[in-house]
């Protein structure tokens, strides 16, 4: 590792098996049982799986079909979201207590910088156990912690000894675990990707390290830079508490497949309004309108359109919906519609206050340094 790099004390928080566990709290005759938070029908999807269904192979982003067959036992149970908020704010407190450097990535996981904390605490290994006994006591959860030099290795830290466990891989260690590690274990490494770099020798963190940079660019692009520097234990990015929100979404899944332009309007209608309604409610607005489109055999495309004015009104979204449906000829009949909204003026408002040369060179050195 490079020695000017900044150490800094991060840990990543994750909770177990979320929202199947805060069914199983609130509801105890489903503790112990393998449940999904999801819907069970032919259309459905499994959102979260308790660790009991995990044994039998159910996972996230499964169909329900799918999930049932492996455990004919399962119970599904429909999701309560304003339920896991509530729980996530009352988590998120109890970050607080320790840190105003809290990152969230979603309603059960966060990043925390402990590097200088208010209780005043030299061992980020303590205050994550601290932090996990008080979300057990005041919450009733269990949760698993990650406990590092970057968020990198944190969060691949706080898989290692799930559930209800932690890992803390200190400085001295970081090249040691990084090598050993499982190339499929290295956030950012999807299954696609993981594939690619068996065919290419690459198995382990090990082996990641033995490629060049040079190599590394040539057979993954942009993301190989990141590959490169990660195995290396070079991850250099800061816990951002207030993270620019970059888009606001909604879709779609149909109980029967649509084959027709014609009988996709209606839905879209539908899912422009929510997505009016979530910029209204957030107070921002955005240029690039981008509609989803996943097809019966599970393909996936999406046709975007950038216009040169800011909206949020639900009528101008769906127009453009509407035009980028037509845009292409359908390949299949469709299962799913989605309408996102990007290139958000949250983000201009952060470039805008950039106006002379010398600002932008100082900001740039602030977020280096």
């Amino acid at each position: 590792m490079q020695n000017d790099l900044p150490i800094r004390k991060i840990i990543h928080v994750d909770m177990d098996a979320f929202y199947a566990s805060v069914e199983q709290m609130d509801n105890p005759e489903l503790k112990g049982k393998p449940i999904a938070v999801g819907g069970s029908s032919k259309r459905g999807v499994v959102s979260a799986a308790s660790y009991e269904a995990r044994t039998f192979g159910v996972r996230s982003a499964m169909s329900g079909v799918k999930a049932r067959r492996l455990c004919p036992e399962l119970i599904f149970v429909r999701p309560r979201f304003d339920r896991y908020h509530e729980i996530s704010k009352k988590i998120r407190k109890i970050f607080h207590d320790y840190t105003d450097l809290v990152e969230p990535l979603s309603l059960d996981e966060a990043y925390l910088d402990v590097t200088q904390n208010k209780k005043g605490h030299p061992s980020a290994t303590l205050i994550a156990k601290d932090i996990r006994q008080r979300i057990f006591n005041e919450v009733g959860l269990t949760a698993s912690a990650g406990i590092s030099i970057n968020k990198f290795i944190a969060k691949v830290a706080s898989d290692y000894n799930k559930p209800n466990g932690q890992k803390t891989v200190n400085p001295e260690e970081v090249l040691e675990f990084l090598e050993a590690l499982d190339i499929r274990k290295f956030y950012g490494v999807g299954k696609v990707t993981a594939e690619k770099m068996y065919q290419k020798g690459i198995f382990t963190g090990k082996d990641l390290k033995a490629k060049s940079l040079e190599y590394l660019d040539a057979h993954f692009g942009k993301s190989g830079r990141y590959y490169y520097y990660v195995v290396r234990g070079i991850h250099n990015s800061e816990v951002k508490p207030n993270r620019t929100r970059k888009s606001l979404a909604a879709e779609r899944t149909f109980s029967e497949n649509l084959s027709s332009e014609v009988f996709m309007l209606e839905k879209l209608d539908h899912i422009a309004e929510e997505v009016a309604r979530r910029l209204n409610k957030s107070s921002v607005a955005g240029k690039t309108v981008t509609l989803k489109i996943k097809y019966s055999d599970f393909t996936l495309q999406t046709r975007s359109k950038t216009l040169p004015y800011f909206i949020s009104d639900k009528s101008i979204i769906l127009e453009t919906a509407k035009d980028l449906l037509y845009q292409d000829k359908l390949s299949n009949s469709v299962r799913l519609l989605g309408i996102s909204l990007s290139n958000l003026n949250t983000e201009t408002s952060k470039k805008s206050t950039v106006k002379t040369p010398e600002k932008a060179v100082s900001v740039q050195l602030q977020f280096e340094f």
